[in-house]
């Protein structure tokens, strides 16, 4: 039945949908051909017809990342999802999320479809009610706790349930909906309607009438008539797939009105390589056709008709008439409330199903070999690790050709697209290669005395001793931009700190990266550990790849300010090492030399004013103001083109000032300044810590004891006397390179080189030693004795 007659001015819309309403079935504009019938291709035992009709939408989306555009979608809502635990009664605040869901889909201007189950468990709450309302109070009276027991539960049929429950069921959908202003139809459907084309073709033109008119229709088998199921009469020799269940419902639904999407909701996060809940269970991200051979499916969901296999049978069926589906959670509290947008914006949630596999390794394979692959790195000796390293910048210099033609076709292709700053980031040269190359060897000396190096020896008791060692992270997530030169620098820290790394380079340095990891994993195979660094080349988004908390351990941002912030926000569980702006102070005091500022400024500012520490603003102290100094200050900053932005004390001295400055609080990133005036060198501090990002600040004068008082009080990563912003670099500090500049509190801080990259684990060697030996009549005491820590030999 139809829940609303609709109507356009005075004319009903009712004798448009009268033939469906008589038979309530499903269309189409063409019939099957015999022919077509024994075009039959199949999945394991399961058979399909290839094309039950021609399908002008085309094939099903490849990767997730295409779901975005989806025109068309189905969603089905299990059992387990509508109804609540008890399955007495419906989940409402789940429901409501979901409506909500799927009205802001469709006002996006998309086609929404519902397939839902909860008829039965609606009646079922309705019926009882009734039922416990008829007995009289002396019935109940008199009987036994028992027989009270089972009156207050009483055995119902299903089919009676269903009809008691439909009307309810539709209200309920329509009052939601209509907080949305959306109007919903309600459609009811058994197996039988499918074996007539007729009802076919009657209930496709109710369908289409109802999305081109923005009515929303929710779909049901009708279970107050429905016969019992047959199981698996669908998949013996039968070229279509019955409607024994609301999953093969929506797969039949999907498929005969050529939507791009199916969502199937239920309990559970999606497919599992084995039963969920098992100890080696994992969630399987993409599920390819042929693949169910190599899964254990678990028992059915606790309410529903059919378990997670007749999901998957429904769903290959779908898949192969050209609707994507992806299976996912829509219970779980956490994430219902935007399961379904999430899915459609190409998030990673659920199982989702593709006919295409990817040439290459899933970024969870590579995660797991770089896990396997760090750990072998780490039982390396040093001087295999640092045989590596040099291999690697040896590779450098000998393959500069091949590098640089690679980053040819990067610029090239970037030219137009991308600013003059990140094309300079992009660029490699000659002299960049060389310059990386001292760098990597910097490393490989620094790296014998890293790994496995005892920081503490402590005797317990006699014959026990503790020993706190030096030990890799684990795997590391860098995710960088237009910097391709990051990626042999990384390499080699994570090589020097025994880490797997995970490399996510930006698609604007492909050509540079996929040539540049090639010979990383060509040093690495001198010592059989060339899995340890994998390059991300999927179309993983870096937010899905920031939800791997158990492959990852410590996530590192090379790139700009706005990146940085999105991987701190989407990253869940895992720590993210980097700092999210590099807003730069320079101090120029009273006291300042003449022959140094100008000199220090411009290094600061125009050496390369992209990079996160270069000079962003500019402070002078008052009494500097109009005079020499100041003048060729000014005069500098005009020959190098720099555009000045005036802060509000600096505009207020001047007639004609420059444009004053939005925000105090501004990462330029080009050749722009801030130029703000401050009375005294604890005002500058105070403006520093007020409008700065921790980073790098200097201050410029000849006055020592105003120079410490700058050095102790400014709370900022790098605190600099009488030089430039741009020392802040790992390189520069000896440190060979770095994975970032860190501006947080705990672990590293600073440019963060393979120190940085390391933690610790406890060694406690002893001989039967048990703690009740300790306790107050036991027959040992605790010693606590500090041991001299032994030499490692780094020659």
């Amino acid at each position: 039945m139809l829940s609303r007659v609709y109507r356009s001015g005075s004319q009903s819309f009712t004798h448009r949908l009268l033939p469906w309403v008589q038979s309530t079935t499903l269309s189409r504009s063409c019939r099957v051909q015999p022919s077509a019938i024994r075009h039959v291709r199949s999945w394991s035992n399961i058979p399909f017809i290839t094309v039950p009709l021609s399908r002008m939408h085309g094939k099903s989306f490849a990767h997730r990342s295409e779901l975005k555009h989806a025109k068309r979608i189905v969603v089905k809502l299990g059992s387990a999802v509508v109804t609540r635990g008890d399955e007495c009664g419906l989940a409402l605040g789940r429901l409501a999320s979901i409506v909500e869901q799927v009205s802001v889909l469709q006002n996006q201007g998309r086609e929404m479809m519902l397939v839902t189950s909860g008829a039965v468990a609606f009646g079922k709450q309705r019926l009882r009610h009734e039922i416990l309302l008829s007995q009289s109070v002396r019935q109940a009276l008199h009987s036994g706790q028992n027989q009270l027991k089972e009156m207050a539960i009483p055995v119902l049929e299903a089919r009676a349930c269903a009809a008691a429950g439909q009307s309810g069921l539709m209200a309920l959908y329509e009052a939601m909906f209509t907080q949305y202003s959306i109007c919903a139809a309600q459609i009811l459907v058994t197996n039988l309607d499918f074996h007539d084309e007729q009802k076919r073709r009657n209930l496709n033109g109710t369908l289409h009438e109802l999305l081109r008119m923005n009515i929303v229709p929710i779909v049901n088998t009708n279970d107050a008539v429905v016969p019992p199921a047959e199981p698996n009469s669908d998949l013996q020799g039968v070229n279509v797939i019955s409607v024994k269940d609301n999953d093969s419902l929506a797969a039949r639904l999907a498929v005969e009105m050529k939507t791009d999407l199916l969502i199937v909701l239920s309990d559970v996060e999606g497919l599992f390589d084995s039963p969920p809940g098992s100890d080696d269970a994992k969630l399987i991200d993409i599920f390819y056709p042929g693949d169910q051979q190599s899964v254990t499916f678990g028992t059915k969901s606790r309410v529903a008709m059919g378990g997670m296999e007749a999901k998957v049978k429904a769903a290959l069926w779908a898949l192969q008439g050209g609707t994507s589906v992806v299976i996912a959670n829509g219970t779980h509290p956490k994430v219902s409330g935007h399961v379904i947008t999430d899915i459609v914006e190409g998030k990673k949630v659920g199982t989702f199903f593709s006919e295409v596999k990817p040439a290459g390794p899933t970024v969870e394979q590579q995660g797991e070999m770089a896990r396997s692959g760090g750990r072998l790195l780490a039982t390396l000796e040093p001087e295999q690790r640092a045989e590596i390293i040099h291999h690697l910048a040896d590779l450098l210099t000998d393959q500069r050709d091949e590098i640089l033609l690679a980053n040819k076709k990067d610029l090239e292709e970037a030219e137009g697209r991308l600013a003059a700053p990140l094309l300079k980031r992009l660029s490699l040269s000659t002299s960049k290669l060389n310059s990386l190359a001292i760098g990597l060897r910097q490393i490989a000396a620094s790296s014998q005395d890293s790994v496995g190096r005892v920081l503490r020896r402590t005797r317990i008791a006699k014959d026990l001793e503790l020993e706190q060692v030096t030990v890799p992270i684990g795997v590391l997530l860098v995710i960088f931009e237009s910097r391709p030169d990051c990626l042999p620098q990384v390499a080699a820290l994570a090589i020097a700190s025994g880490n797997g790394l995970l490399l996510k380079g930006g698609k604007e340095a492909s050509h540079s990266n996929r040539i540049l990891h090639l010979l990383t994993q060509e040093a690495l195979s001198i010592h059989g550990v060339k899995e340890a660094v994998q390059l991300v080349n999927t179309r993983e988004e870096v937010e899905d790849l920031c939800r791997l908390d158990k492959m990852i351990d410590l996530i590192i941002p090379r790139g700009s300010s706005q990146l940085v912030r999105n991987i701190q926000k989407a990253a869940k569980g895992i720590p993210v090492m980097g700092h999210s702006e590099g807003i730069c102070h320079m101090y120029v005091d009273s006291e300042a030399s003449v022959d140094k500022v100008t000199r220090l400024v411009r290094d600061s500012k125009c050496e390369y004013p992209a990079a996160c520490n270069a000079l962003e603003t500019l402070l002078i102290h008052r009494d500097l103001l109009r005079t020499p100094l100041f003048d060729q200050i000014i005069d500098m900053l005009r020959v190098e083109q720099v555009k000045i932005h005036a802060g509000p004390k600096f505009a207020s001295y001047l007639t004609f000032s420059p444009s004053e400055v939005k925000s105090l609080r501004t990462e330029y990133g080009d050749l722009e300044l801030c130029i703000e005036v401050v009375d005294s060198v604890q005002e500058a501090i105070d403006h520093i810590h007020k409008y700065g990002s921790s980073h790098t600040d200097v201050i410029i004068t000849e006055n020592e004891k105003t120079a410490e008082f700058f050095l102790q009080h400014v709370d900022s990563a790098c605190v600099f006397w009488n030089a430039s912003t741009r020392f802040s670099d790992g390189y520069r500090f000896g440190l060979g390179a770095e994975v970032g500049i860190s501006t947080s509190r705990i672990h590293a801080r600073g440019p963060v080189g393979l120190e940085g990259l390391l933690t610790t684990k406890w060694l406690l060697r002893g001989q039967d030693h048990v703690v009740s030996d300790f306790s107050e009549h036991g027959s040992l005491k605790y010693l606590h004795e500090s041991l001299p820590i032994p030499q490692r030999n780094t020659n």
